[in-house]
């Protein structure tokens, strides 16, 4: 019997190494102790490869890969391999992004037990300094305090469900899921971001990307509460570290609950100088169970690749490009790019995904609504959506699909349009690939454009009247924002200008643009 070769490359769970061991048609092969550079020959003949933090999936590994089918990441992130390397080869990557959450949703709770009560202090001081003092440690009960949850996925969601346990009231903000998945359990449901800033503890649990990157700022912070507490084991970053800094040195926080940060690791960072923080070393999936998860799940996982059976939470789709015309590929890209263009601008759930495509482009149908499906549920999903479990993702959410071929009349050669039916309205644009790959969006909602999807962009809807440019040109500067292109589309129901600026827009300027007199809408996306 032909046996399948399985690396692994780290250290991993017990139960996960015994599953490979006692399994047939599997030859095992532990490599965890082995240098890195020595562990590059014992890959050569793996089909699939189980790895964690401590081995890149660079370019030296892959190339010394030579029969690599999957690569299996035994936990959630995968910042260490090479998704585009792995694509061009084939190599299906795959990660276990499940089997942390109990933990996750644990340590959270114990971070907010630990801000309210202080436990931490208060242990060293009676252990560590040998005094006893009960009157240092008043500190707060969870009862009756308003938690505001900022995310409400397989970790948020639970964790609210924990805070009612202690009879807290809980708040949830998520403006990509149905009202109905909070409310039904009976949590409240808001989309005014201010309901959150209003709690006594904040807690969040969103994917990293461009919108939750410093979601919470000085801005954000100086509406909040005074004596409000922070907790944040979610990913580094969400959170402003030199406003978290800044708040929690004046008072302004009175504690935070941090598992994770920027920089890891993180034995220099300046919060840990506080005394008004709680902090672990991103210990989010430390826990035996949850290490056992990762472990059986990778083993089993890698089994099944190897094996051809099925590729559970594929991070990638491998592309064979001797396999597609040339000219698909950057329609494929430019569909993904339009779709998550659209999502940014509405921000709320969606409804339905819809594809249209004419001209050749039209018999690749399928793979185009992939595409758009993940580059749409990548604003809410993050990571978390893949051209494998696409899909599923989108029926899981109550999102429909569908695809529709359209006659050859707009005088492209081809053209692919991508409509997005959210809880706030319909949303469609339309793109072209011109010669040499130039990717092009040609039409928003019926305005017609020329626009290179990259950049930062802002969408301004307004009443087609004078003076309009001067005035989104002045706020802009007022705000010492680069304006880089403007394009403008008139029709007949007013004007849309895609305003290309230099640097990043934040909530408080786009306040300002939709304040103007003519502005009807202010939307903002980054490509």
């Amino acid at each position: 019997m032909s046996k399948y070769t399985i690396v692994v490359c780290d250290h991993i769970h017990e139960d996960g190494l015994n599953i490979l061991q006692t399994t047939e048609d599997i030859n095992y092969v532990y490599a965890a102790d082995i240098d890195k550079t020595a562990l590059l020959d014992v890959i050569k003949d793996a089909d699939v490869a189980i790895t964690r933090s401590s081995t890149d999936v660079d370019e030296k590994f892959l190339n010394a890969a030579n029969n690599l089918k999957a690569v299996i990441r035994a936990g959630v992130g995968y910042d260490n391999v090479d998704m585009e390397g792995c694509s061009k080869r084939g190599i299906i990557a795959m990660n276990v992004p499940t089997a942390n959450t109990i933990a996750a949703v644990e340590l959270t709770m114990a971070h907010m037990l630990s801000c309210m009560r202080k436990f931490p202090y208060a242990h060293n001081q009676l252990k560590l300094d040998r005094i006893w003092k009960r009157e240092d440690w008043y500190g707060n009960e969870l009862y009756g305090k308003k938690l505001g949850v900022i995310g409400f996925g397989n970790i948020g969601h639970r964790v609210a469900l924990r805070a009612k346990s202690f009879e807290m009231d809980v708040v949830t903000y998520d403006p990509y899921i149905p009202s109905t998945k909070a409310t039904d359990l009976g949590i409240e449901y808001t989309t005014n971001f201010a309901d959150i800033l209003d709690c006594d503890i904040i807690t969040i649990h969103t994917p990293k990307n461009q919108e939750t990157l410093n979601m919470i700022g000085e801005t954000e912070i100086a509406k909040m509460k005074d004596g409000v507490i922070l907790i944040n084991c979610a990913r580094g970053g969400l959170y402003n570290e030199d406003a978290l800094y800044n708040n929690l040195k004046s008072g302004k926080i009175a504690m935070a609950g941090i598992d994770v940060f920027i920089k890891e690791p993180a034995t220099d960072n300046k919060l840990i100088d506080l005394d008004n923080v709680t902090v672990t070393a991103h210990l989010g999936a430390n826990t035996k169970e949850s290490q056992r998860k990762i472990a059986t799940q990778a083993a089993e996982n890698a089994i099944e690749s190897a094996r051809g059976i099925a590729y559970p939470n594929a991070l990638n789709l491998p592309i064979d490009e001797s396999k597609i015309p040339s000219f698909v590929k950057p329609y494929i890209e430019l569909t993904q790019k339009m779709a998550f263009l659209t999502a940014q601008s509405d921000k709320s759930a969606i409804r339905s995904i819809s594809v249209c495509a004419e001209g050749e482009i039209k018999d690749y149908l399928e793979s185009l609504s992939t595409f758009a499906t993940v580059g749409a549920l990548s604003v809410c999903a993050g990571n978390e959506v893949n051209y494998v479990n696409a899909t599923f993702m989108a029926e899981e959410k109550g999102i429909s699909f569908d695809t529709c071929e359209i006659s050859h009349n707009s005088g492209y050669s081809n053209k692919v349009t991508v409509k997005v039916t959210t809880e706030k309205g319909v949303n469609t644009i339309s793109g072209t690939v011109f010669d040499e790959n130039v990717q092009r969006i040609v039409d928003i909602n019926g305005f017609a454009f020329d626009i290179e999807p990259k950049g930062n962009m802002i969408m301004l809807r307004n009443s087609d009247v004078p003076g309009v440019i001067g005035e989104v040109g002045k706020t802009l500067g007022d705000n010492d924002v680069n304006i880089a292109d403007f394009r403008l589309s008139r029709g007949k129901d007013g004007a849309l200008a895609v305003i290309l600026v230099d640097s990043k827009v934040n909530h408080e300027l786009l306040n300002k643009l939709e304040n103007l007199e003519a502005a009807i809408s202010v939307a903002y996306a980054e490509i």
